[in-house]
């Protein structure tokens, strides 16, 4: 290659890999796989080997990680985080540890681990307390996310056994795939832009700042590497078994997780062993990790100017297997949000056949300029559902037709909107478009909704194919008569149904306006907003600015809220639910004494005398406070019968006092 070709090649790959740095890193959105941003990183390295004139300063090759956000407080390593180089070859695998048996005369124990797709974490305890938490940023400095750690419950607060005085611990953060199709769900319900996978959501997680949201998202980790102790164990893997006894979460050597070994052989054992094996892990990962064991050692091998000699990581490549695009169907949720869904000839793809992939939204079918018919990369890899990620525009045939997102609802022929800012088209006509109706009496009926026994989708389908219902309100009108016209519907189903809908009356007011299904208001925001305005009255009068001057109520939350309640039809729906008897204000609680005042009681377990709701109104009316959890500001555990083994573990380490039923009435008479 000539100089000047070499040059503007160099800046082209510069200025493409700072984008998606910054897409990975920064927005939590990238737009090509990890195997594709290798390749060009690899390919930079090479022409800055070779022109060393133009291995400018602001390169991605002399950086570790990614951009710092400015959102969080920015905190100096003591020990840098330093990347590790990486490859998809076993031959250079194969070379490395060669390299590594000639830099040293002594016999070799390597540690082999996996390569969890998550977030980086420095965590530093001091005394056995958790005092700080930080992420990679850029290697020498990261952002202080401390309050978000502190509520991922597999990171202990506090430490047991003989631990050193001060120390840091390190490892990642990642959402195991049950939380993340959980969380996927609801945002689809809320019609918010899906994440790409586990470990988009886990950064996007840890970059909020109300820890409480962050606490229900049920983000887990694994711990592997301390720094700033000496002299513990004379080894990597020795020292990952001490720190599990401190009663930090480290992987397990019984399921295979980390392994001791003293040859290439066994190391590529473990490799192949993943490689197969990893469709079957509740986590991401991508990859496999090999360390140097012995700390002499390591400290002899050394660091080049980016990373330790004594480790290197070898990563997998995303399943990506082609099949043929036969047709784009567009489905439609229950906030009118239009997902477009690919049909494919059948493939096997991680372990299971594949016939649909995602294609998320208008943007991404125009970014991969795809056709009908054409032969299309799909791909598993850390995601839960596969996705087209390219084309094989050589077997595209000339007549193959553009594929144009649709215009018009697919249900009901309304004209598609597309807000300013917002990836996703949708049918506004949510009063009408069967799939809404549908799907908004789906979610008024929901556990966390008004939560109505007896009732599933199956049943409301065939409600709404009957005619019987249009929207929830019509639930409340449903006769026993009309009930057994159903398939399958027998007398005693009917009458718990019934029986149900009666009992939901009693629901509260924050979860009755988290079951309206007002767009973006999600169970959080939805007692945010109770809370704050006590009553449906005071809500539906609110100007934008007083909603937004909601503690954590932003712009598009304030105007989706100001949309619905200014939309006729909404609010006679509700004048009908309130015709009906449901909750629309917020029951403050009748003070009867102050003997619980500034008390916060933690109530587990399961009673005889009174119900978990009745004893937590007791402490309430008492002037105490209702908590989840158990922390060293808890003052009173209530403790019944099968409390669980933690929760009870926990209190009695922080001796906290532990009150039976009969002991917590006999201390408020």
């Amino acid at each position: 290659m000539e100089e000047n070709d070499a040059k503007k090649r160099i800046e082209q790959l510069i200025d493409l890999l700072n984008q998606y740095n910054h897409e990975y890193y920064i927005d939590s959105n990238p737009s090509i796989s990890d195997y594709e941003f290798d390749l060009l990183l690899k390919e930079l390295e090479g022409l800055e080997v070779q022109f060393p004139q133009y291995a400018f300063e602001y390169s991605p090759t002399k950086r570790v990680g990614g951009d710092i956000t400015k959102k969080f407080e920015v905190i100096q390593h003591i020990y840098p985080m330093l990347s590790l180089s990486n490859t998809y070859s076993e031959s250079e695998i194969v070379d490395w540890e060669n390299r590594i048996k000639k830099m040293t005369l002594e016999p070799i124990e390597y540690v082999c681990e996996l390569k969890y797709d998550g977030v980086a974490i420095g965590i530093r305890y001091d005394n056995g307390v958790l005092t700080q938490a930080v992420t990679r940023g850029d290697g020498t400095q990261g952002e202080n996310i401390t309050a978000n750690v502190k509520t991922i419950k597999t990171i202990p607060l506090k430490l047991k056994g003989n631990f050193p005085n001060t120390f840091e611990i390190r490892g990642e953060i990642f959402l195991p795939f049950k939380k993340f199709e959980e969380i996927n769900k609801e945002r689809e319900d809320l019609g918010e832009q899906l994440f790409a996978n586990p470990r988009n959501s886990a950064s996007g997680t840890l970059k909020l700042h109300d820890s409480k949201v962050v606490a229900q998202r049920g983000l887990d980790t694994y711990l592997y590497g301390v720094y700033g102790v000496d002299g513990l164990t004379s080894g990597h893997f020795e020292m990952v078994q001490l720190a599990g006894q401190w009663g930090l979460k480290v992987p397990s050597v019984k399921e295979r997780y980390i392994q001791k070994v003293n040859s290439i052989e066994e190391i590529m054992d473990f490799i192949h062993y993943w490689d197969k094996k990893r469709d079957e892990l509740p986590f991401a990962i991508d990859g496999i990790v090999i360390k140097v064991n012995n700390y002499a050692q390591q400290e002899e091998l050394g660091y080049t100017a980016k990373s330790p000699r004594w480790a290197t990581a070898y990563k997998f490549k995303a399943e990506r297997v082609e099949s043929n695009l036969l047709s784009i169907d567009y489905q439609v949720g229950r906030t009118g949000v239009i997902t477009p869904v690919a049909n494919l000839s059948p493939i096997q793809l991680g372990g299971t056949t594949v016939k649909r992939a995602s294609l998320h939204n208008a943007d991404q079918i125009e970014k991969l300029d795809l056709h009908y018919n054409d032969a299309v990369f799909v791909e598993k890899g850390g995601e839960i559902i596969p996705k087209i990620v390219g084309v094989n525009t050589e077997k595209r045939a000339n007549s193959a037709q553009k594929v144009v997102f649709i215009h018009q609802c697919p249900e009901c022929a309304t004209e598609l909107v597309r807000n300013e800012g917002e990836a996703q088209h949708f049918c506004p006509n949510d009063s009408s478009c069967p799939p809404q109706m549908t799907g908004k009496i789906e979610h008024f009926i929901g556990r966390k909704a008004m939560n109505i026994d007896g009732l599933g989708t199956e049943t409301i389908q065939l409600l709404f194919d009957n005619n019987f219902i249009k929207n929830s309100a019509d639930l409340y009108d449903l006769t026993f008569d009309n009930l057994l016209t159903l398939d399958r519907m027998a007398e005693k189903s009917a009458n718990n149904l019934l029986k149900g809908l009666n009992e939901s009356k009693n629901v509260p007011f924050e979860r009755v306006l988290f079951a309206l299904g007002i767009r973006y208001v999600g169970e959080t925001v939805a007692k945010k907003l109770a809370k704050h305005f006590k009553n449906i009255e005071a809500l539906q009068q609110a100007t934008l600015l007083e909603l937004i001057m909601v503690d954590e109520i932003g712009e598009r939350i304030a105007q989706a809220v100001r949309d619905y309640f200014d939309n006729p039809k909404h609010i006679a729906l509700i004048n009908r639910f309130k015709e009906i008897g449901l909750q629309f204000e917020i029951k403050e609680t009748a003070t009867v004494s102050n003997k619980l005042e500034g008390k916060s009681i933690v109530v587990s377990g399961v009673f005889h005398a009174f119900s978990r709701d009745e004893l937590k109104s007791l402490i309430e009316s008492n002037g105490g406070k209702n908590v989840s959890s158990i922390s060293n500001k808890t003052d009173y555990v209530v403790a019944g019968d099968n409390m669980g083994p933690a929760k009870l573990q926990k209190a009695t380490d922080l001796n906290i006092p532990i009150l039976s039923e009969d002991e917590f009435v006999r201390m408020l008479n």
